[in-house]
This record gives structure tokens, sequence and C-alpha cells, in this order.
């Protein structure tokens, strides 16, 4: 389904990239930022990074966007509470960083990322920061800004990375697709659910979101 995702409208995303040195053309030595040089910065501008890269987002999302994503929260919320289950449900702000090859420390961690929701079943993975290694859900709300990362940068990171369900929320057409990571460490070609239906969350054993209910005004 990923060629099928796709179709929907797509934009190019917002970057910041340092040279070093400055060149009149390209980048012979890109700056990789760390989730260190994260810390530091004081403003209010949201960002994130992503293999090194960064990327702004809007300081808060649209109203539309906000709403598709707290209905998908609290469904997943009630059923984990009902459930007494011990996964947990964020929604952004919420930090998530992914390190390579085990280094944990703030200046070796050159991904973090804030997913619109991730679901964590690993209370290891949880510290005061936020999260630290693959959620097992994350949910990404389609805005005109992160629309073509959320299919390209992050369906790549989130794949490699190990997240065991990843959900796209096309907020315009009513719809969403949902990727589930194969034993081969790669997604499946995806399934799209259009509006009216009913999205079962995999990694929760009698879960359905309601896209009707999801997307009324």
């Amino acid at each position: 389904m990923q060629k099928e995702a796709q179709e929907y409208p797509v934009y190019e995303p917002e970057v910041l990239m340092v040279c070093e040195p400055p060149m009149e053309y390209g980048c012979a030595n890109p700056r990789l930022y760390t989730y260190a040089d994260y810390l530091t910065w004081a403003d209010d501008k949201r960002r994130e990074i992503i293999n090194g890269v960064v990327y702004d987002l809007f300081s808060a999302p649209r109203r539309w966007h906000a709403s598709i994503s707290a209905g998908i929260f609290l469904a997943m919320g009630w059923f984990i509470k009902k459930r007494k289950g011990k996964c947990k449900v964020y929604h952004a702000p919420f930090d998530v960083r992914f390190p390579k090859r085990g280094e944990t420390a703030d200046n070796k961690i050159y991904t973090v990322v804030q997913p619109d929701i991730c679901v964590v079943c690993d209370p290891k993975k949880l510290d005061e920061a936020g999260c630290i290694g693959a959620p097992d859900l994350i949910v990404e709300v389609q805005s005109p800004s992160t629309a073509k990362r959320d299919l390209r940068e992050k369906f790549q990171l989130y794949e490699e990375s190990g997240v065991r369900e990843y959900w796209v929320v096309y907020p315009k057409e009513k719809g969403l697709s949902v990727f589930l990571l194969q034993d081969d460490g790669k997604y499946d070609d995806g399934k799209t659910y259009e509006y009216k239906g009913k999205v079962p969350v995999s990694i929760f054993d009698g879960l359905e979101i309601d896209l009707e209910e999801l997307f009324e005004e």
C-alpha cells in the first residue's frame, strides 16, 4: 500500500542543514546535529532531527489535525485503562529518541522526533525525557509541512528502528494507511482505510477505531 498512500498530496518540508565550511554549491561537510544540540535550543520553535538533519515543525497543529489526533489518543488510552494494560500512550509534543549501535549518550543520538501519537509497551524504554528506542505503534497525522516526510524519511526511520505498527492519517481525504512490520524487518505493502470504515489496532486485541466517529466535525 505504500504506493497507494503516496498518491495523496505531498509537500516539501522545511529543512535546516549547516555546511562547514560554506560552499557555493551543495554541502561538502554538512554538520549533523545531535540530541545534545537539540537540548540547547531555548526558543519556542518545535523541531525534529532525523539522521542529524533538522526539520522545523509548526508550533501548534491546526484544529482539525488536533481533533483527529485527540480522538485516536483517547480511544487508545481508554482501551488500555479499561484492560489494565501495561502499555502507555503519548501525544505530541513527546520526544522519541532513536539511538544507533547502542549509543545512548545525548551527543551520540542523531534522531529525535515528536510523533503525533505513540504507544510504548516496554517500560524500560521510558525515562524523564520521553522514550528512547522504538515505540510499538506510531501515528502521524499529515499536515502540509510534514506530508512527504511522513511517507519517506519517517517511514524508513520507523521501519529500520523496528516500530511494529505505523499509521499515516490523511485528514483531507478522511482516511488512513496502516503499515505492519514483518519478520524480515520490513513493512508490508500496507492497507488503506476509507471514511466510515473501522481500523483494527494490531498491537491490541479487540480495539478498532471508527473512522466515521474520528472524522466527524
